[in-house]
């Protein structure tokens, strides 16, 4: 079962208005490049496929939030919040359940960079925190990580690129 399909599966089985708000037909749908990403990696070896479960969880928040979402389908923007909000929740609480505090830390720094990209219209510098969040759950946080999170705070004209070469020396999937 692929992650979108048990993420779907998690909020059916869990009832509540999360299960009345999934959508229709989510066979279709594309999973994140960033789940992939984060599963993948060395410090996610020991429960991959629940690492690509919690990041499709708290990136379909995100696209409750920001974009297009996949899996649940909200008629209104204030419940659309709501339910992203509900999804980061689940994301977050299943990673505190693998005892991964550093990750932790990294997906909320990405939640908090991503809006701020997306505040600032800047949608590539909010793709790009994504992908290079995810690379930091699977392979580990960096200097230069760091530095462009600083970037991307600041507001500063590098942050974009500075973002997308953060995590160039682990040796993550593009």
């Amino acid at each position: 079962m692929n992650a979108l399909a048990s993420l779907r599966a998690l909020l059916q089985s869990e009832g509540g208005l999360m299960a009345t708000l999934l959508t229709a037909n989510g066979a279709g749908a594309k999973a994140s490049v960033a789940a992939r990403i984060a599963a993948s990696g060395p410090r996610a070896a020991r429960a991959s496929a629940e690492y690509e479960l919690l990041m499709e969880a708290i990136y379909e928040g995100y696209l409750l939030h920001y974009g297009t979402p996949r899996v649940v389908c909200v008629p209104e923007a204030d419940l659309s919040l709501l339910a992203g909000d509900e999804l980061y929740a689940i994301g977050l609480a299943r990673l505190v359940a693998l005892g991964d505090t550093l990750a932790v830390a990294e997906l909320a720094d990405t939640i908090t960079l991503s809006a701020l990209a997306q505040g600032a219209g800047e949608l590539e510098l909010a793709e790009a925190v994504w992908q290079a969040g995810a690379r930091a759950v699977g392979w580990g946080s960096s200097e230069p990580h760091a530095r462009a999170k600083e970037l991307v705070v600041r507001g500063a004209p590098g942050a974009i690129e500075a973002m997308r070469t953060s995590t160039e020396a682990l040796s993550a999937p593009s």
